[in-house]
């Protein structure tokens, strides 16, 4: 595993409005995430955390700071390159799942890859694979409302697995789920980080801080605890993204 840091995080603020209606969601953040590691984030509403989440994935530019990603800093970069380092280098996980209704779940793992100019036969085999190694082929045809809230959680991580992408954030992924839903997708990130993901959960849950290797906490902007914990045992990995083609 390399040792040089995957994200790194150098004083970052952000302010949202201006004047006395301003609002400080990040206050001078710094950390570093290296490869592989699976990191939960806490704090109570407001604390700045999925501030964090997408500053850290692009979504959101600081209002200064930077943030690079694998050696390019986000911050220097144009709304075309951020997309497209977004589309094959990082894979988002939502709460409402963000899954096209008018797409199979195929034809949605399948989007990251036409976007970015690959054709539809040949992005679609791939999304197929994806869905394979993650036990999710029966669903290969079935559209979002004929799927369940978990495995439409599911197909989301396939989504933002599908390609050469291997850093993941999450953001409350498992707010909307049940208890046998959340363990499976806590399972599965457990698989996809021993196969060399490296994962950054946004959570307010600590089930989901027990299976994390790093635990960050947020208050008021600010990281207030930055602690390393042995996770949870589960049992061996299923998937073997790093050696199946799709990594």
């Amino acid at each position: 595993m390399s040792t040089a840091p995957h994200v790194v995080i150098s004083d970052v603020t952000r302010v949202h409005g201006s004047g006395q209606t301003a609002v400080t969601a990040l206050a001078g953040v710094s950390l570093e995430i290296h490869p592989g590691e699976l990191v939960a984030v806490m704090g109570p509403s407001g604390s700045g955390k999925s501030t964090l989440l997408n500053v850290a994935g692009g979504l959101d530019r600081p209002t200064s700071g930077t943030v690079t990603i694998g050696g390019d800093t986000l911050t220097d970069l144009g709304p075309r390159d951020l997309a497209k380092l977004r589309r094959r280098r990082m894979g988002f996980v939502f709460q409402d799942y963000n899954l096209i209704p008018s797409l199979t779940a195929a034809e949605n793992v399948a989007l990251p890859l036409e976007l970015d100019g690959q054709r539809a036969r040949q992005a679609r085999r791939q999304a197929r694979h994806t869905l394979d190694l993650m036990g999710l082929m029966d669903l290969s045809d079935r559209y979002p409302d004929q799927m369940s809230g978990g495995q439409q959680q599911r197909v989301a991580i396939a989504r933002a697995l599908v390609g050469s992408r291997r850093f993941v954030l999450a953001d409350e992924p498992t707010g909307a789920l049940d208890s046998h839903s959340t363990e499976e997708m806590l399972r599965l990130f457990d698989e996809l980080n021993v196969a060399g993901r490296t994962v950054v959960v946004i959570t307010h849950e600590q089930e989901v801080a027990a299976h994390a290797k790093r635990v960050i906490e947020m208050r008021d902007g600010l990281v207030v605890s930055d602690e390393r914990q042995a996770p949870l045992v589960g049992a061996p990995p299923r998937l073997d993204v790093a050696t199946a083609g799709v990594a």
